[in-house]
Formats: C-alpha cells, sequence, structure tokens
C-alpha cells in the first residue's frame, strides 16, 4: 500500500509529500517530474507534441507503474482522477489524501510560482481563476471518489497539513518499527 496525494496544483501535494516522505522515511515519487523524465520534456511540450490525450496516456501509464510499489509516498498530478481506470489503480493500491483550497487561494497559489506557466499549460484557455472554478466544477466528484482523507490546506502550513494526515493515518498503514 502506498500514500498518494491528489488535489488541484496549488494544493499543496508536492511540498507535503516530501515532509511525509522524511516522516515516515519513505521513498517519494512525484508522478508528474516522473512523467516528465520519462519523456525527456516538460508537461507543457507533451500537450504541445502529443496533447491532453497523449499526456494522459503517459500519466495512466506511470500510475500502473508506481502502484505495483509499496510503502511509497505518490504525489499525483490534478488530473490522474480523470480516468476511471486511474480511479482504480489509485483505490487499489493507495491510502489517499486530497489536498484543497478554494479557486481563490489557488489561483494565488499559482500565481506565485513561476514554474506554473513554464511547465504546466492552461487547460481551457480561460483566466486563471476562470479555468480553476471550471476544471474543480468537473473534477471535484472524482476527487471525493478517491479520497480516503481530505484536508483543506487553506490557512494551513504544509507542516500543519503533514502533522494532519500524519494523525490520521491508519494504523496498519505505517509499519511498527516507524
Amino acid at each position: 500500500m502506498n500514500l498518494a496525494l491528489i488535489g488541484y496544483r496549488g494544493t499543496g501535494k508536492s511540498h507535503v509529500a516530501r515532509l511525509l516522505a522524511g516522516q515516515l522515511k519513505w521513498p517519494l515519487v512525484d508522478a508528474d517530474i516522473y512523467v516528465e523524465k520519462q519523456a525527456g520534456k516538460s508537461i507543457a511540450e507533451i500537450f504541445a507534441d502529443a496533447g491532453e490525450a497523449g499526456f494522459r496516456d503517459l500519466e495512466t501509464k506511470t500510475l500502473i507503474e508506481l502502484a505495483q510499489r509499496s510503502d511509497h509516498i505518490l504525489s499525483l498530478g490534478g488530473g490522474v482522477i480523470l480516468r476511471e481506470e486511474n480511479r482504480k489503480q489509485i483505490a487499489d493500491h493507495c491510502f489517499t489524501v486530497w489536498l484543497t483550497a478554494s479557486p481563490e487561494e489557488i489561483a494565488k497559489r499559482l500565481t506565485g510560482d513561476a514554474s506554473t506557466q513554464a511547465r504546466r499549460p492552461s487547460l481551457t484557455g480561460k483566466s486563471i481563476l476562470d479555468e480553476i472554478e471550471e476544471v474543480l466544477t468537473e473534477r471535484t466528484p472524482l476527487y471525493e471518489q478517491c479520497a480516503d482523507l481530505t484536508i483543506d490546506t487553506l490557512g494551513k502550513s504544509p507542516q500543519q497539513v503533514t502533522q494532519t494526515i500524519l494523525d490520521q493515518l491508519p494504523s496498519s498503514l505505517v509499519k511498527k518499527e516507524q
């Protein structure tokens, strides 16, 4: 069993995943970075070359590979939940934490992150806030379907979010020697 973090970009998945990996002494894999390394190009370049469907194919292939591991922290891409086969992999192989924040807070975080525009393509061509609201409307039921635990990150530090997760992990997930 793995510990997976899901949610919209900008909700803190990568940062919290690093903190969890340090606390649990588990290997961390950021699925988006893994896809980029496998493809030899950024997600924006993959979208430009192969379209969203091509990226989603790579994302699914990566998830299937990562889900076969055990005792890993997986920081998953925001859209991984769009495909039914991915939701099944997540359900079968992961204890899944959904990190949330308001659309306004996500927009604020993404606007302050220089790597967002360089690495992540717009999904709708709309303003950042309109895109977040539209995409979250589509994805929220799918995030809910996958989540074993949901944590609103608004007003919480990554350390507080990490501790909340650790406090709520099932004992069966964490080995006794840790």
